[in-house]
């Protein structure tokens, strides 16, 4: 998007120093030994003073019609006709000094003609010194802005391409699994197929959001829980403690609390004798998932889709960083819950 001039402060900066210069004038002239036509004198240089700043703003106007005003044509070519036009504006106030102070006056006279025409490089100057303040202010805080903005895309992006990673590899063990069952119990298999479907349609859904209500991330995992149990039984058991008031009222960055159960089920063994149990409790700002630690003896291959994946995803969303806790028999994650949809560091 083309930078815009900030026409309201360079107008307002222009009225601004044409009133301090023109009264900086008016007390100096009425010290000297002359203070007659002080009023006078006083408004033609206030006006020449704002002449030559609206025509800095005029020509600025044209310029950055057909181009950018952050580039060095755009400032040649402005401080290039600025300067002439200046001039040439003291140039014509120059007869009205004349006309004001009841003198004879020549055109060709040198020192007069070249008072005027340095009074005029000397303003023109000044404002375009403070022109520029006002345009690097402008540039810097444009700059800011887009970098913000750049920023959030970029997490944004990150953060969708790290959710995608997650599918393939939960497809590719729910259809490998729905094979096996339907070998052994198609009506087992088809309530597998049901909570898949409600499940996918969940995290299809919510794809494209950032941040999802605590409910439905309970829910999604509900639907997860239940396509576990039908491959383990009893050898899973999940526990959630989290009242209907806190789920209604926090937010999760989206599709973050499914992954923390897989990993519990990937890194231990469990079997009815020794049940996996999984609890997910709310203290006080964090959702705490804890497991029971019975790790298994022959080391899971690692594909960076669990902790790692979501650690990251956590801190590009929301600025937070999970906390993970570990003694010999409980194995515990903190996440931050969020206190609106909008929580963005």
């Amino acid at each position: 998007m083309p930078e815009k001039l900030p026409l309201k402060r360079l107008s307002r900066l222009t009225w601004l120093q044409t009133i301090i210069i023109g009264f900086i004038f008016y007390l100096v002239a009425s010290h000297t030994d002359r203070p007659s036509h002080i009023i006078s004198f006083t408004l033609l240089t206030m006006s020449g003073i704002l002449l030559v700043g609206f025509s800095d703003i005029s020509i600025m106007i044209i310029l950055a019609r057909k181009l950018s005003i952050r580039s060095n044509k755009f400032s040649f070519l402005r401080r290039l006709f600025t300067y002439l036009v200046s001039i040439f504006i003291y140039l014509l106030l120059r007869p009205a000094f004349g006309y004001v102070s009841g003198k004879q006056w020549s055109f060709w006279e040198m020192g007069s003609l070249l008072a005027f025409i340095g009074s005029g490089i000397v303003i023109n100057t000044l404002i375009t010194l403070l022109h520029d303040s006002v345009l690097l202010y402008e540039h810097k805080m444009n700059s800011e802005l887009e970098l913000s903005r750049l920023k959030t895309a970029n997490a944004e992006a990150m953060n969708l391409a790290l959710k995608q990673q997650i599918h393939p590899h939960f497809l590719f063990n729910a259809l490998n699994t729905l094979k096996a069952l339907y070998h052994k119990d198609t009506q087992v298999a088809d309530d597998y197929i049901v909570h898949m479907a409600n499940f996918l349609r969940a995290s299809i859904y919510h794809q494209s959001a950032n941040v999802s209500k605590l409910k439905d991330e309970i829910n999604l995992s509900y639907d997860y829980l239940e396509m576990q149990r039908i491959r383990f039984g009893a050898a899973l058991d999940c526990i959630i403690e989290v009242t209907d008031e806190a789920q209604d009222s926090y937010y999760l960055p989206a599709f973050s609390l499914q992954p923390l159960l897989e990993n519990a089920i990937k890194h231990n063994y469990f079997t009815l004798e020794d049940p996996l149990r999984v609890v997910i409790t709310q203290q006080q700002d964090y959702l705490v998932v804890t497991n029971n630690i019975q790790r298994k003896t022959l080391k899971v291959r690692s594909t960076n889709y669990g902790l790692a994946n979501l650690a990251e995803r956590y801190r590009l969303w929301s600025g937070d960083h999970i906390v993970i806790k570990e003694d010999e028999n409980t194995f515990s994650v903190s996440i931050k819950l969020l206190n609106n949809e909008h929580s963005n560091h």
